[in-house]
C-alpha cells in the first residue's frame, strides 16, 4: 500500500469528552470522571461538616436539621463517588447519576441552609452567612461539575439552572423566617441571584473550555477513520496505541513513525515493513489493515490488535513451557515463516518479544509473528527494498537471538538465519533461560560464534524428549548448512515428533481462564 495523504472528513461524535462515549473507552472514561466528582465533593462537603459539626457541638450546640441535611448531601456524594467507582454502568445510568446526582446535592445544601439559618435567628445571630455558606457549597458542586464531568455547554446550563432554584427557594423561606423573627434579610436575598448566577456562568465557562480542550485533544488523536487509545507498546521504530475504527468494530493497533524519527533511512524501513507485512497473509503472521500519513507527517500503520502475551512475557509469568506446548508454537511460527521465506523474506529478528501468544476464533494458543522492520530479501534484484550499504553493515537484530552469520556480518543472510533465532526462542520455553548469556553484549555475540549450547536437559534439570531437544540442537548449529533446510521442513519435522505430551485446546484453554483471573497476569500486547 503506497503512502498516501489523508484527506479530511468528517470528526467523530464525541458527546461526553476524550472519545466516542459509544465505545467502552469513552463510557469507561466518563464513569471514572462520575467517581472523582464524587470523590471532590464527599471530601470537601465531609470536611467542613466534621470541623463547623464539632466545633458547634463543643459550643453546646445540639444537631439540628442544617447539620442533617449537610450530611445528606456529604453521603449522596459519597454515593455517586461509590457508584463511580464499582462496578459497570451503562451511559443512561451514568446520565441519571450525574445529572440527578448534581441536582439532588445541591437541593441537600439548599435545605441545609434553611436548618442553620433557623438555628442562627433563634440564637439572635445573622442568618446572611447560613445563605452564603450554601451558595458557596452549591457553586462549589457545579464547578466540580464543570471541571470534573465531560459535558456540552448546554448540558451544563442546564444542570446549573436547575441547581439554582433549590437555593432561591431555600434563601426565600430564610427571608420569610427572617421577616417574621423582625430581622429583613431582603439585602442578602437579593444579592443570592447574581451571585448565583456567576457561579452558573463560571461552570458554563469552565465547562466550554475544558470541553474543547478534550475534543482538541481527541482530534489530535485521530489518524484518519481511527482514534487513538491507549499506549501498549514502544521500540526503535515506533510506539504503537490500541484504536478503534470510525465504522467499523474491530479491535485495531496502530503503529506510528514519530517525526523526530522520520529520518529517510526510518522513512524507507517504515513504509517497507508495512509493504512487505501486508504481502504476507499467513494466520500466524499480523494481519495489515490500513497505511498512511497525516497532514502532520506522521507515518502510521493499522494491524490486527493482539490482546495477548508475547513469550518472553510468558517465560517470565510461567517459567520453563511444557514439550507440548513449545512443538504447537513451533510449528505455528515455522509456518509463517516459511511463507515469508518462500517469497524470499528473512525476518533478521526472531525473538519472543516478537512473537504474540493469543486467543483467536475461539481457539487458544494462537501463535502471531510481529514487527518485520528488519525484513530483508534475500532472493531479489528489487533495489526498492533493499537499504543503503551502510545500514547493512550495521547490526540489526536482537543479541540473545541472533546468528553467527549475523554476528559476524559475514556473507548475506538467509532464512536459515531466521531458523537459529527460532532455535534460540525455542531453548528459552523449554529451558526458561536463553541459550547464551553473557556481561557484555561482545560476550554474548562470542558465544554464539565459538560456544556449543548447553543440553537442554542438563540446564533444565530434568529430561527433554530426545527428539524435540535434537531438532532444537540442530537449529542452533553454527554452520547454516547443518541447521533445517528450510521454515517448511523443520514444521514437517517438528509435526513428526515422538514421545512429545500433548498440549490440546482444553490443555491451552485452561492455561488462558486459570491466568486471565489473575488481574494483569496476562498483559495486553500489540
Amino acid at each position: 500500500m503506497p503512502s498516501q495523504r489523508l484527506t479530511s472528513h468528517p470528526p467523530v461524535p464525541i458527546a461526553m469528552g476524550t472519545g466516542d462515549t459509544r465505545t467502552e473507552e469513552g463510557r469507561a472514561f466518563y464513569q471514572s470522571r462520575l467517581a472523582l466528582l464524587g470523590q471532590w465533593i464527599c471530601l470537601v462537603s465531609g470536611s467542613f461538616l466534621v470541623f463547623f459539626g464539632g466545633l458547634r457541638t463543643l459550643q453546646g450546640v445540639a444537631p439540628n436539621s442544617g447539620m442533617l441535611f449537610h450530611a445528606i448531601s456529604t453521603a449522596l456524594a459519597g454515593l455517586v463517588w461509590a457508584l463511580g467507582s464499582r462496578g459497570r454502568l451503562s451511559m443512561a445510568q451514568m446520565q441519571w447519576v450525574d445529572i440527578g446526582g448534581t441536582s439532588v446535592i445541591c437541593a441537600g445544601f439548599a435545605a441545609m441552609v434553611v436548618g442553620y439559618a433557623r438555628l442562627m435567628l433563634e440564637a439572635g445571630q445573622d442568618a446572611s452567612t447560613a445563605i452564603f455558606a450554601g451558595l458557596l457549597a452549591t457553586n462549589y458542586t457545579l464547578l466540580a461539575r464543570a471541571i470534573a464531568i465531560p459535558s456540552t455547554t448546554a448540558r451544563t446550563l442546564l444542570v446549573g439552572l436547575g441547581s439554582m432554584v433549590p437555593l432561591l427557594l431555600a434563601a426565600g423561606r430564610t427571608f420569610s423566617i427572617g421577616e417574621a423573627a423582625g430581622r429583613p434579610l431582603a439585602a442578602t436575598f437579593v444579592d443570592v441571584v447574581p451571585w448565583q448566577l456567576g457561579g452558573v456562568a463560571m461552570s458554563v465557562v469552565a465547562s466550554r473550555v475544558i470541553f474543547g480542550l478534550r475534543k482538541e485533544v481527541a482530534e489530535t488523536r485521530r489518524l484518519g477513520q481511527y482514534t487513538l487509545g491507549e499506549k501498549v507498546g514502544e521500540g526503535g521504530m515506533g510506539v504503537v496505541y490500541r484504536a478503534h475504527h470510525a465504522m467499523l468494530r474491530r479491535p485495531t493497533a496502530i503503529k506510528l513513525l514519530p517525526p523526530e524519527k522520520a529520518g529517510t533511512e526510518n522513512i524507507v524501513r517504515f513504509e517497507r515493513e508495512v509493504q512487505l507485512t501486508a504481502s504476507l497473509s499467513h494466520p500466524n503472521t499480523v494481519a495489515i489493515f490500513d497505511y498512511g500519513r497525516t497532514l502532520e507527517g506522521v507515518f502510521y500503520y493499522a494491524m490486527e490488535y493482539l490482546d495477548g502475551i508475547n513469550l518472553e512475557q510468558l517465560v517470565r509469568l510461567d517459567g520453563p513451557q511444557p514439550s507440548g506446548r513449545v512443538v504447537r508454537i513451533l510449528r505455528q511460527v515455522s509456518g509463517a515463516l516459511a511463507e515469508a521465506h518462500h517469497i524470499g523474506l528473512v525476518h533478521r529478528d526472531v525473538k519472543p518479544a516478537n512473537i504474540i501468544l493469543c486467543e483467536r476464533g475461539g481457539s487458544p494458543d494462537i501463535a502471531k509473528v510481529v514487527d518485520f522492520g528488519l525484513v530483508k530479501r534475500f532472493r531479489t534484484d528489487d533495489s526498492d527494498v533493499t537499504l543503503a550499504s551502510t545500514t547493512e553493515q550495521t547490526l540489526l537484530g536482537t543479541p540473545l537471538y541472533m546468528a553467527p552469520e549475523t554476528a559476524s556480518g559475514a556473507g548475506d543472510l538467509d532464512a536459515r538465519s531466521d531458523l537459529y533465532a527460532l532455535g534460540a526462542v525455542a531453548y528459552l520455553l523449554v529451558t526458561g533461560t536463553p541459550v547464551f548469556q553473557g556481561k557484555s553484549v561482545v560476550e554474548i555475540l562470542a558465544h554464539h560464534l565459538h560456544t556449543q549450547p548447553e543440553s537442554l536437559s542438563r540446564r533444565l534439570g530434568r529430561p527433554v524428549p530426545h527428539e524435540l531437544e535434537e531438532v532444537i540442537l540442530r537449529c542452533l548449529a553454527k554452520q547454516p548448512d547443518d541447521r533445517p533446510s528450510s521454515a517448511r521442513a523443520l514444521r514437517d519435522r517438528l509435526a513428526l515428533l515422538r514421545d512429545i505430551d500433548d498440549w490440546s485446546d482444553d490443555d491451552a484453554s485452561r492455561w488462558w481462564l486459570q491466568h486471565r483471573r489473575v488481574a494483569g497476569a496476562v498483559p495486553a500486547s500489540a
